[in-house]
């Protein structure tokens, strides 16, 4: 009698212990899709050593990473439901969250803190400043962050952007548009143009000139992990989980950026490593590295600088009303600061 109530007692503990097995299982499963800023690239290591390393495993996430079509068209896919998260331009949100204030996503980590928005023109064009513009024709991708935020630019400038006559084109057909002078001048990301140049045979440093918006006056946030309004309310562990895994990768990835190539190329065989090497340094040097991280660490803002992106978008696009930076930007699930970098060294 004994023996039975004995071997209950193990059936019944050989349950619980299955049923608390099926619980974590359950809970291990939530799942986030999240779209990229562009196709598989160095700078994205940042992310796949996360899932790789089982970051995200550990945090009982089950993310799913896709390509993007440009930092501006990550905002209305999460904003529609397609993908819980993105890497997107925190401008493009800002100009939904103007419009649309329920629909917009929440940015959550901001890794693009310096603005990388740029006009490249060759090294002989007369374009010397955005005064030299008028009269010209420049061109980008449609879903281009620095084409987006064109307005804002004529506007902190002053100039009339009615005057300059916008060609869209095919990322990869850029470089070699301006390079064959059928534009005066393209639109893009630092980094993206001089490595897309790099790839094609041209030397950017001696054959480009960057015109660089923030230069004149336009002091802007760009890439951020935003979340989608639904997301957010129904997962927030989830979010905090998800900034957990990431900020262990990219302390990883500066660490050993080689590890982060590597992961991008397990993914795209076809990449050039050297050259997706050399981008991801600078990104982290360039993009990532404004010398606020010192005292408020990555993945924060300024809410003074941020008001003040706001307020130069706003103005220049006429927007319809002005977003508070709160509205745009929830530091709630962020690592604490002792953990996030405070300083960017890429290893040599």
């Amino acid at each position: 009698m004994i023996g039975h109530h004995v071997s209950r007692g193990v059936k019944a503990l050989a349950l619980a212990a299955a049923f608390s097995i099926g619980t974590a299982a359950a809970q291990a499963d939530t799942k986030i899709k999240l779209i990229l800023n562009w196709k598989y690239e160095g700078p994205q290591g940042m992310f796949f050593l996360a899932q790789d390393r089982g970051y995200f495993k550990q945090e009982g996430l089950d993310v799913t990473f896709d390509q993007g079509n440009g930092s501006g068209a990550a905002v209305p896919q999460v904003a529609n439901g397609a993908y819980d998260m993105g890497f997107g331009d925190i401008n493009a949100l800002i100009e939904l969250a103007a419009k649309k204030p329920d629909e917009a996503p929440v940015g959550v980590f901001m890794l693009y803190n310096r603005p990388p928005f740029t006009v490249a023109v060759k090294s002989d064009s007369p374009i010397k400043t955005p005064a030299d513009f008028v009269g010209r024709k420049l061109g980008g991708p449609a879903n281009d962050g620095a084409l987006k935020l064109f307005p804002a630019l004529c506007a902190t400038a002053q100039i009339d952007c009615g005057k300059v006559e916008i060609v869209n084109m095919q990322p990869n057909l850029r470089e070699q548009m301006l390079m064959q002078g059928q534009v005066d001048g393209v639109f893009g990301y630092v980094t993206t143009i001089r490595f897309s140049a790099k790839l094609t045979g041209i030397d950017p440093d001696k054959q480009f000139r960057f015109i660089k918006f923030g230069d004149y006056g336009m002091d802007l946030y760009s890439n951020a992990i935003i979340v989608s309004r639904k997301f957010v309310k129904e997962h927030p562990e989830a979010v905090k989980g998800f900034l957990k895994a990431l900020n262990h990768s990219i302390k990883d990835a500066i660490a050993d950026p080689q590890a982060a190539i590597d992961a991008v190329a397990t993914r795209e065989p076809l990449i050039k490593p050297a050259i997706e090497r050399a981008k991801l340094d600078a990104t982290l040097a360039d993009e990532m590295s404004h010398p606020e991280i010192a005292k408020i660490g990555l993945g924060d803002v300024s809410d003074e600088r941020m008001t003040k992106a706001i307020e130069i978008l706003v103005k220049a696009k006429e927007l319809p009303r002005t977003p508070a930076a709160s509205e745009i930007f929830d530091r709630s699930f962020l690592p604490p600061l002792s953990e996030r970098p405070t300083a960017i060294r890429p290893a040599t």
